[in-house]
């Protein structure tokens, strides 16, 4: 038997040290026994820096490695992220918008109220009629108080951060409370055994560094899984055809400025602006389409979006190559983040495939290399599950846009573009609302049925009425509509002002777990 007790991480930033994070912590009592978790950083090659955006599983993954709330938001200028507003996406008209918020409808579990919000869907916008979260983002509320305890919540929430900051951060709490060896060191040579292994890493400054499990965190070089592996690409650019960003740091008017409690996109010509306010600052960046528009017309979009306070900015220009790898681990190797794959940042998917990663990789940890292929095969079918559910929801932001203005969003309409199980969904979902159906049976999605609940009505899309459903739980969905406009009211009174709470949280810490 050949255990697996010696862990190579190679490559640092957000994915390096969240995954080193999440192994260190899960496995802290095999510590003693020689059970080790060694990151391989380069110190000459510089992180990406731009992944601001968060799913709620962060809070978790936080607790789990033994992170304080508290200092995370003092460390990280981070603020709290209750979902994203999608403006200009249907219509492109000035008052086009909607909302994919973090809580689920209201009573999600006992009954679906998308039935009862169509029937009677004039009064209201669907995530207005079924949860207080859009209000909440509108009036710029936190999702709970300073008296409540570090990672509770009173609204479901993620966060928004300076990934320049988080990266380090995450590394300080690495080595100095989980025991995670941080080696600075330039890798030159990958080594592999007879059967195709890695068997260590050369590196310039600390020569080989061997182990028995080792995970690409290199970005987009993807050094091990793509160089020394030969694991192809698979690339879905012709389902999400934007390939560039250009990304400004913009500075408040003011430093009380309000500062969104969500993500707005905004959709341009050929793409699309986020805007993510964090306290210091609010980070922006097109996302775009090269073959449908040139960088210096993105730019000008980009810099008439921010306005005046553009003026002196430059742009950062990041390329964007859509797909994944055909395979996430070969052999002792293991791909997470950007060494995986890239998507367009549209729903914040990056971090949580991160961390969706490294808790598999953690927690079903093989004891030894006789049952590694077993593990593998069973990350590569999931991982590979969850990347093709996140390619269609995100194309489900594009085919259901009414604007014809420019060929990008008549393009994105086109049915070759579109993949074959999105195509059948919409048919479904023509007659049969997104609910508890079987597309949404497996432990591997990542975003729910709710999600696409806030999409697809977000965007107009219409559902025949179910009689049958409105008779059936016409009781129920009354009582749940009406406790969501009482639940509104509340906390629209009771939740403080964003940037108030993120003062406090800086000058008295919120209240320990």
């Amino acid at each position: 038997m050949h255990p697996v007790k010696h862990i190579v991480i190679v490559g640092g930033g957000t994915a390096g040290w969240l995954t080193a994070g999440v192994i260190a912590a899960h496995h802290q009592s095999r510590m003693p026994g020689g059970f080790t978790v060694t990151l391989v950083e380069s110190p000459n090659v510089p992180i990406i820096g731009v992944g601001e955006g968060t799913w709620p599983t962060l809070r978790t993954t936080l607790s789990r490695m033994g992170v304080s709330e508290t200092d995370f938001f003092r460390e990280c200028d981070a603020s709290f992220k209750q979902g994203a507003r999608f403006n200009r996406w249907t219509t492109g008209a000035a008052d086009d918008g909607y909302y994919h918020p973090l809580m689920l409808p209201q009573s999600f579990g006992q009954v679906n109220l998308v039935p009862h919000w169509m029937a009677d869907s004039a009064t209201s916008s669907f995530c207005d009629a079924v949860t207080p979260q859009g209000a909440i983002c509108d009036d710029g509320l936190a999702p709970k108080t300073i008296a409540t305890a570090e990672y509770d919540a009173i609204a479901n929430y993620a966060y928004h951060l300076d990934a320049g900051k988080f990266a380090p951060f995450l590394q300080r709490h690495c080595c100095m409370k989980l025991g995670v060896r941080h080696v600075l060191a330039d890798v030159e040579r990958v080594n592999r055994t007879d059967n195709g292994d890695i068997a260590s890493v050369t590196t310039t400054q600390a020569g080989d560094i061997a182990g028995d499990l080792f995970i690409d965190c290199t970005g987009f070089k993807a050094l091990l899984i793509g160089e020394a592996m030969g694991v192809p690409f698979k690339d879905c650019s012709d389902i999400l055809f934007c390939d560039t960003a250009l990304a400004m740091q913009v500075p408040y008017d003011a430093p009380d400025a309000p500062i969104a409690s969500h993500t707005i996109s905004t959709a341009q010509s050929a793409g699309w602006i986020w805007d993510i306010g964090v306290p210091t600052r609010r980070g922006t960046g097109h996302v775009y389409s090269s073959s449908h528009i040139s960088d210096e017309q993105a730019e000008r979009e980009l810099r008439a979006y921010i306005g005046p306070a553009a003026e002196g900015l430059t742009a950062r220009k990041i390329p964007i190559r859509s797909g994944h790898r055909e395979t996430f681990w070969k052999g002792n190797c293991v791909a997470v983040g950007l060494a995986a794959g890239f998507l367009e940042p549209l729903e914040a998917s990056a971090i949580v495939l991160i961390e969706l990663s490294a808790k598999i990789i953690a927690e079903r940890l093989p004891a030894c290399r006789e049952v590694m292929d077993v593990v593998a095969s069973r990350f590569n079918a999931t991982t590979l599950y969850r990347w093709g559910r996140i390619i269609d929801f995100l194309k489900l932001h594009y085919v259901l846009t009414q604007r014809t203005d420019t060929d990008f969003w008549r393009d994105n309409v086109r049915a070759d573009s579109i993949p074959d199980r999105l195509q059948e969904l919409l048919l479904l979902w023509r007659y049969h609302s997104p609910w508890f159906h079987d597309e949404f049976d497996r432990a591997e999605e990542v975003f729910p049925a709710a999600s696409y609940q806030y999409v697809i009505y977000g965007m107009g899309f219409r559902t025949e009425v179910e009689i049958e459903a409105l008779a059936r739980d016409d009781r129920l969905a009354e009582q749940a509509l009406r406790e969501n406009a009482r639940q509104t009211e509340r906390l629209r009174t009771g939740l403080p002002r964003h940037r108030d709470l993120i003062d406090k949280i800086i000058a008295h810490g919120l209240q320990p777990v």
